[in-house]
């Protein structure tokens, strides 16, 4: 069975990123030289799902760092080629989260990534998210694009973990409940 998992960070008042997109204020964490645990998670990913915004917030990051294939969900984008430098590391498409999933799974694919605020949202309200990984960074920003938006029914979570860091980073692991 295909199941579906979310590793984001939010800022303390729960954006995922500015309103132009913009992750600076995430990036200095990056380099605090701490084990946050992405590299344990990707290594149980088998393809990464995120929509139009998170694809362009990450290329304009420089080169593409994402070692797992990539799936970009984007009516806009489902017509266009993929940039040459990566072909074979990220394909387009319109489908919708259930379809992509299907799809997903024909192609032998368990663990999906979900990234990107619009993508999650719409994963969760297919109840296809079976757990998430948040970490809270400790900035406000007053204003950006959230993690889970507006309008969202009541979603019951079991919290299986919270750890900090250092650096002021608190992380925490839910399951969905079904």
């Amino acid at each position: 069975m295909i199941t579906g998992h979310v590793f984001i960070a939010t800022s303390l008042d729960g954006y995922i990123a500015r309103e132009n997109g913009d992750l600076d204020w995430l990036l200095k964490y990056n380099d605090a030289g701490e084990d946050h645990g992405y590299n344990d998670f990707i290594n149980r990913i088998d393809v990464i799902v995120m929509g139009r915004g998170t694809y362009e917030s990450v290329r304009k990051m420089g080169e593409w760092f994402y070692t797992r294939p990539v799936l970009v969900l984007s009516a806009k984008l489902s017509a266009q080629t993929v940039p040459a430098e990566l072909t074979g590391k990220v394909r387009f498409s319109d489908k919708s989260p259930r379809d992509a999933m299907a799809m997903l799974s024909s192609e032998g694919s368990r663990h999906v990534y979900v990234d990107g605020g619009q993508v999650i949202q719409s994963f969760l309200k297919c109840r296809m998210i079976s757990d998430m990984v948040i970490t809270t960074v400790p900035i406000l920003l007053g204003a950006g694009r959230t993690l889970f938006g507006k309008g969202q029914r009541d979603l019951e979570l079991v919290q299986k973990n919270t750890r900090s860091f250092p650096s002021g980073l608190v992380q925490s692991a839910y399951d969905i409940i079904r």
